[in-house]
C-alpha cells in the first residue's frame, strides 16, 4: 500500500511528537496568525491513488479529462488543451509569500525540524488571506557537496508527506540521496497538518465504511446516495471557504512558494501515485523551475472520469489475478485449486457477507460485511508482500466465521486507529478529487447504465468501484478543474516510472504521461505492486539514484 511498509497489514507507530489532533473546527482563521496546527495520529501516507483512494470513501479516480465518458464533464477534447504555463515573473502581490522565511524548530523525531509556511488561500486574490502549511525536513547528513532539497510526496490525495517523510523517506532513501540532499516535505493544503478537512466523527464514519456499496435494490441504493450526501455535508460544515481551494494545481503552486524560501533555484522532486500527478502539474506550470523530477506510479491527466474509474478497474483486476495464480500455487489458498476460479469463489464469498456478516471481535462491534471485506482484500493488492497475509485472513473468515484479519486489512487502508479514530485522509481524498474533476456520473441511473463495462474490466470489484464513483455527484462545492495534457515545454529531463502490473496507477498511464510532457524519459519496471522505486529492484533504485545524484535521466525507453 504504501512503499516503506512490507504490507498494509500493520501500520508503524507514530514517532513521539508527529501526532496531530483534531482540529478546533471554531479556530480556522486565514488571515494575520499562521502559527504551526497541531494533529492526530500520523500514519506514514499511502502511495494511493485518487481514483480508488477510496474504494468506498470518496472515489473520482483522478483528476482531469472529460473526452468520452462522464455525464457532468464539459464534453471539450481534451487533445484541444493542455496546462498553460505561468509567467516566469512573480506577480507582486505574491512576494510577501514568495519572501518569507522559514523558523525551522525541532518537532519530536531526532533529526528533523518542522515549520509553518503561509500560502495564499486564493491564488486569485492573494491580498484576502492565508493558508498555513505544515512543512518538516531533515538536513543532509554529507559527505559531499550538497545538492539543495528534495521534496517529496508519497501520494493519496490525502497521505501526509511529513509523515511519509518522518517515518520513510528521511530514514530509508539511500545514503547518498540523504547524504546530499535535505530531505522536505509538506503536507498538502487540507491534509494532516495544514488546515485539515474534517467530515465525520469516528462513529460516523465507521457507519460510512460499513454503506453497502453494491446496492441491490432501489432502498439499498438510496441508503447508499444518504450516505454520500452525509459524507459531504460533513465536509462542507467544517470549513467551505477551504474547501473550495483544495485543488492540485493550487497545491503545486504552493510547492514553489517552498522552493523559494528553501532558496533553491530549481525543484527536486520525488512524487509517487497522485503525488505524480502534483508533481506533473507542477512541471506544467513551472516547466522553467524544473530540476530533477521522478514521477513514481504515474497518472495520466487527460483522461475523462469515466475511463480513469475504468482503467483502475482493469488494474486491480490484473493484480487480483495475479494474486490468484500465487495463490494457487501455495498450499492451502482458501478460494480453490485453480486460478481460474478464485475471483468466482471470491464473489461468492462477498455475496454471502452482503446476506450476513460475520463476526471481528471489534470492540466497537463491528462485524465484516462485504464493503469491508472488499476494501480489505483490495488494499492487499497495492503490495505483493501482502498476499501471504491476506490468503491468511481469507481463510479465517471463510473457513473459521472470523472476520478480524479482513476487518484489519481494511483499517489499515482507511487508516482508522484501534482508538477507532480516523486520520484525514480519506477526507481530503474526496475534497481534492471532487475539486479536481466533476463527478462521473450524476445519478445512480447512470452508473447502473455503466455497470457492465466495470463488472467486465473487473468481475470481482468492477460493481463497487463503479458505485464509488457517485460520491463527488453530492459534493457541498462546484469543481474547479477540468481534463487536461501537461506538455511542460522547455522543462529539463523528467523520468516517469511505471509498474506493468499496479493496480491503482496502471502502466499505460505511465505510458501516456510520458508521451505528453515533452522531456519525459519512461522507466519500466516488469513487476508487482503499487510504484516501483524503493521496493526492491535495483535496476529500478540504481538509475534513480543515478538522475538525482548526478543529473543523468535514464534512455527514453529503459526496462528493469
Amino acid at each position: 500500500m504504501y512503499t516503506r511498509r512490507s504490507s498494509p497489514v500493520s501500520p508503524d507507530p507514530s514517532p513521539a511528537g508527529l501526532g496531530r489532533q483534531r482540529s478546533d473546527r471554531s479556530d480556522r482563521s486565514h488571515r494575520g496568525d499562521w502559527g504551526d496546527r497541531g494533529g492526530r495520529g500520523d500514519r506514514s501516507s499511502p502511495r494511493r491513488t485518487r481514483a480508488f483512494g477510496a474504494l468506498f470513501a470518496a472515489a473520482t479516480l483522478l483528476a482531469s479529462a472529460c473526452t468520452s465518458g462522464g455525464s457532468t464533464n464539459s464534453g471539450r477534447p481534451a487533445a484541444e488543451a493542455a496546462l498553460a504555463a505561468l509567467p516566469r515573473s512573480t506577480p507582486a502581490a505574491l512576494a510577501p509569500y514568495y519572501g518569507q522565511r522559514l523558523t525551522w524548530r525541532d518537532c519530536g523525531a531526532p533529526g528533523f525540524q518542522c515549520a509553518t509556511m503561509r500560502a495564499p488561500l486564493d491564488y486569485t486574490k492573494p491580498d484576502d488571506g492565508s493558508i498555513r502549511l505544515a512543512v518538516a525536513r531533515k538536513k543532509a547528513t554529507g559527505p559531499g557537496e550538497r545538492l539543495g532539497s528534495l521534496l517529496v510526496n508519497p501520494g493519496g490525495p490525502g497521505g501526509s508527506a511529513i509523515g511519509y517523510l518522518q517515518q520513510y523517506a528521511g530514514i530509508g532513501y539511500p545514503s547518498d540521496v540523504r547524504a546530499r540532499y535535505d530531505i522536505v516535505a509538506v503536507d498538502p493544503r487540507g491534509v494532516a497538518r495544514s488546515e485539515p478537512v474534517e467530515c465525520l466523527d469516528g462513529r460516523a464514519m465507521d457507519r460510512y465504511t460499513q454503506s453497502d456499496f453494491t446496492p441491490d435494490d432501489e432502498k439499498e441504493t438510496e441508503e447508499l446516495v444518504g450516505a454520500y450526501k452525509r459524507f459531504a455535508e460533513g465536509c462542507g460544515a467544517d470549513s467551505p471557504d477551504v474547501l473550495r481551494h483544495l485543488s492540485t494545481a493550487e497545491a503545486a503552486r504552493d510547492m514553489d512558494i517552498l522552493r523559494a524560501t528553501l532558496g533553491d533555484p530549481k525543484l527536486t522532486y520525488v512524487g509517487a501515485s497522485y503525488g505524480t500527478f502534483l508533481g506533473a502539474t507542477y512541471a506544467g506550470l513551472f516547466p522553467n523551475r524544473v530540476g530533477r523530477l521522478v514521477l513514481d506510479g504515474a497518472m495520466d491527466p487527460s483522461l475523462p472520469a469515466r475511463r480513469m474509474n475504468l482503467d483502475q478497474t482493469a488494474g486491480f483486476e490484473t493484480a487480483f489475478q495475479a494474486f490468484a495464480r500465487d495463490c494457487v500455487r501455495q498450499r492451502e489458498c482458501p478460494l480453490g485449486t485453480k486460478a481460474g476460479e478464485v475471483g468466482k469463489n471470491l464473489k461468492s464469498f462477498f455475496r454471502k457477507l452482503d446476506a450476513k456478516p460475520i463476526p471481528t471481535g471489534d470492540p466497537d462491534g463491528r462485524r465484516l460485511g462485504e464493503s469491508l471485506a472488499t476494501t480489505g482484500v483490495i488494499a492487499a493488492m497495492y503490495d505483493e508482500g501482502a498476499w501471504g497475509h491476506l490468503r491468511n485472513a481469507l481463510s479465517a473468515a471463510m473457513e473459521e466465521n472470523d472476520g478480524a484479519g479482513l476487518l484489519g486489512l481494511s483499517d489499515s487502508y482507511y487508516e482508522r486507529d484501534a482508538d477507532g479514530g480516523y486520520s484525514n485522509l480519506m477526507f481530503a481524498n474526496a475534497a481534492v478529487n471532487c475539486l479536481d474533476l466533476p463527478s462521473a456520473f450524476a445519478t445512480p441511473d447512470e452508473v447502473r447504465a455503466s455497470l457492465p463495462a466495470f463488472e467486465k474490466a473487473s468481475p470481482v470489484f468492477g460493481e463497487g468501484l463503479a458505485w464509488a464513483t457517485l460520491n463527488c455527484a453530492y459534493w457541498p462545492v462546484a469543481p474547479t478543474g477540468e481534463p487536461h495534457r501537461i506538455e511542460a515545454k522547455g522543462a529539463a529531463p523528467i523520468v516517469v516510472v511505471g509498474t506493468t502490473r499496479d493496480p491503482a496507477t496502471p502502466y499505460r498511464w505511465a505510458q501516456a504521461l510520458s508521451h505528453q510532457l515533452s522531456s519525459a524519459r519512461l522507466l519500466t519496471y516488469e513487476g508487482d505492486g503499487h510504484t516501483a522505486y524503493g521496493r526492491g529492484s535495483k535496476c529500478v533504485d540504481n538509475t534513480i539514484n543515478a538522475y538525482l545524484l548526478r543529473g543523468t535521466p535514464p534512455s527514453r525507453e529503459k526496462h528493469c
